[in-house]
């Protein structure tokens, strides 16, 4: 509950996750039935990259900043870029937009959100936000109950976004319990599980338990800009995409390699990109 994503946004990691968000959600709009996406801690809709939580790390100067003023994105990426800088005048880079809004700008008229904050701050800042539209709906709880408090939903087509902030040590085991409630819930739910990378032991034991979580499919997308042994602390983050749309992960043999370059900040960048569960 003392995270605060404004110190973050933008970042390699926000890059990685908030374009492939995006992404997921348009592929699962090439069906014109009515989609809910749900989101476990959606922070803010906007931080002010020029303000004083962003402007003490200036964690984003290596994130978006690194893609502002590229001509050679591909895919998908552009789409991600043009997605900030509509929220932006004169190609400046002020602001960033948090999940909540790149998911909003891509509502139609049929689909429904439902955005969960535990901070009692940033969930007041998010209904004020989204205040006009009834097609929102925030709630001030823990983002972990979402699956038990919302699955199935009428719509009977979901996706998820589980992004805690990882400040306790049982976050990997709560977010494989999630997951877990959610396919128990609603089997077909797309689920986009964001971590860190950092403690590779404990990593592996993550990995194992999705695989034997009982999902239909499970894909790993991983990106360092780091070595992931290095002692800095966040070497790279990755999303298990559970049942992930066709064809994301081809998408993603081209995207991964091109982000890698781009973002390393430690010799070589790397990535990863494999199925824990269901290969096709």
């Amino acid at each position: 509950m003392n995270y605060r994503h404004s110190y973050h946004a933008g970042n390699h990691a926000d890059v990685l996750k908030h374009a492939l968000l995006r992404r997921l959600f348009e592929l699962m709009q090439r069906k014109e039935a009515p989609l809910c996406y749900l989101d476990s801690h959606a922070g803010t809709a906007f931080y002010d990259l020029q303000g004083e939580s962003a402007g003490k790390t200036g964690e984003f100067q290596d994130g978006i900043g690194r893609l502002w003023q590229r001509d050679d994105l591909p895919l998908w990426l552009g789409d991600f870029r043009a997605a900030v800088a509509a929220h932006n005048e004169d190609d400046s880079l002020r602001f960033y937009p948090g999940s909540p809004q790149f998911i909003a700008d891509l509502l139609r008229p049929q689909d429904r959100m439902i955005l969960s904050e535990l901070h009692p701050d940033d969930a007041e800042t998010l209904k004020q936000h989204f205040a006009y539209s009834d097609q929102v709906a925030v709630h001030q709880r823990d983002g972990y109950q979402l699956p038990k408090a919302f699955l199935p939903v009428a719509e009977k087509r979901a996706l998820w976004l589980l992004d805690p902030p990882f400040e306790k040590t049982d976050d990997l085991q709560r977010c494989v319990s999630a997951v877990q409630i959610a396919i128990q819930r609603m089997r077909q739910t797309v689920i986009a599980l964001w971590y860190p990378i950092k403690d590779q032991r404990l990593l592996r034991e993550f990995y194992q338990q999705i695989a034997d979580a009982g999902v239909p499919k499970a894909l790993r997308v991983e990106l360092n800009i780091r070595p992931v042994d290095n002692q800095l602390g966040l070497n790279g983050s990755g999303l298990i995409l559970v049942n992930p749309p066709w064809p994301i992960w081809e998408e993603l043999e081209q995207v991964l390699p091109w982000l890698s370059r781009t973002l390393a900040q430690s010799g070589e960048g790397s990535y990863r990109l494999d199925w824990l569960a269901g290969e096709p």
